[in-house]
C-alpha cells in the first residue's frame, strides 16, 4: 500500500491583486506548503499572499521558466504542484489531488485547464482541455520549453496521471488585457526565435496568419463559442503577426 505523500505549491506572480488571492484559496486544503516567488510587485500581493501565511519569496524577473524553476528550487517537498497566479483549482480538481496524495501513483499528474475569456468559459477554439503537466516531482520534472510557452519537461519513461477535474484560468478581464499581453509575449517570442538565427519573409508571415485563424475559428471549431469564439480566433491571428513582424525588425537591425 503506497504511504501518502506531501505536496509544496509554487506560484509565480507580479502584481497579481485581482487573482493571487482566488488561487490561493483553492490550495489551502492540498497544498502542505506554498510558495510564492514576486517580481517585487508595487499592489496588494504581497499582502494578500501573507495573510495566508505563505513563504513569500521577493525573486529578479529572468524569464517564465527561469522564474518557475527557480521557485521550484524555494519548496520543501519533492512533489509540487506548479500553478501561475491566474489560475485556480475546481472543488473536482481539489479532490482529485487529495486521493493522488492518499494513494499516490506514479510520480507526474495532468489536468485539463478551462479558460475564462471576458467573462465566458472557452471550449474550443483549441482552448480545452489544454492538458497541463502541473503536479510533478521537481527531482525528475523541470520547467523548458521557449518563452513566454513555457511547459514542464517530463522524461519519457515516466507514466503521466490524468486527473478528474478542471484547472481554471482567469485569462483575460477585457480585450484591453488581451492586447497587452499580446504586445507584452510578441516581444517575448520574437526575441527567441531572434537569438535562435530564425527569420522569415513577409509572405510567410501572411501564411501563417490566415493559417492561424483558419485553425482556431474553423479546424478547432472556434464558430460554437460564438461572437467570443470569433475574437479569440482573430487576436490568435493577431498575435501571430505581431510576433513574426517583430522578428522581422530585429533581424532588420530595429529596436522592439
Amino acid at each position: 500500500m503506497a504511504q501518502s505523500i506531501s505536496i509544496s505549491a509554487a506560484i509565480i506572480c507580479f502584481n497579481e491583486e485581482r487573482n493571487i488571492d482566488r488561487c490561493l484559496s483553492s490550495l489551502v486544503d492540498v497544498a502542505d506548503e506554498i510558495v510564492v516567488v514576486d517580481s517585487f510587485s508595487t499592489d496588494r500581493t504581497k499582502e494578500i499572499c501573507l495573510s495566508y501565511g505563505v513563504r513569500f519569496v521577493e525573486h529578479k524577473f529572468n524569464g517564465h521558466i527561469q522564474q518557475k524553476n527557480y521557485a521550484l528550487s524555494q519548496t520543501t517537498h519533492n512533489m509540487v504542484i506548479s500553478l501561475d497566479a491566474d489560475e485556480a483549482l475546481t472543488p473536482e480538481l481539489k479532490a482529485s489531488i487529495l486521493e493522488f496524495k492518499s494513494h499516490p501513483k506514479g510520480a507526474v499528474c495532468e489536468m485539463n485547464r478551462l479558460t475564462n475569456y471576458c467573462g465566458s468559459w472557452v471550449r474550443h477554439c483549441g482552448w480545452y482541455p489544454d492538458t497541463k503537466v502541473r503536479l510533478f516531482d521537481k527531482t525528475l520534472c523541470k520547467w523548458g520549453g521557449v518563452n513566454p510557452h513555457d511547459k514542464v519537461i517530463v522524461p519519457a519513461q515516466l507514466e503521466v496521471n490524468h486527473l478528474k477535474g478542471d484547472l481554471l484560468h482567469y485569462s483575460y478581464y477585457t480585450r484591453d488585457d488581451h492586447y497587452r499581453q499580446i504586445e507584452y509575449f510578441s516581444k517575448i517570442a520574437a526575441t527567441e526565435l531572434y537569438n535562435q538565427g530564425k527569420n522569415v519573409s513577409f509572405v510567410v508571415v501572411v501564411i501563417k496568419v490566415i493559417a492561424q485563424f483558419v485553425k482556431s475559428f474553423l479546424l478547432k471549431v472556434g464558430f460554437l463559442d460564438g461572437r467570443t469564439g470569433w475574437t479569440i480566433s482573430r487576436l490568435s491571428a493577431y498575435a501571430t503577426f505581431r510576433k513574426y513582424s517583430n522578428l522581422r525588425k530585429l533581424n532588420a537591425g530595429e529596436e522592439l
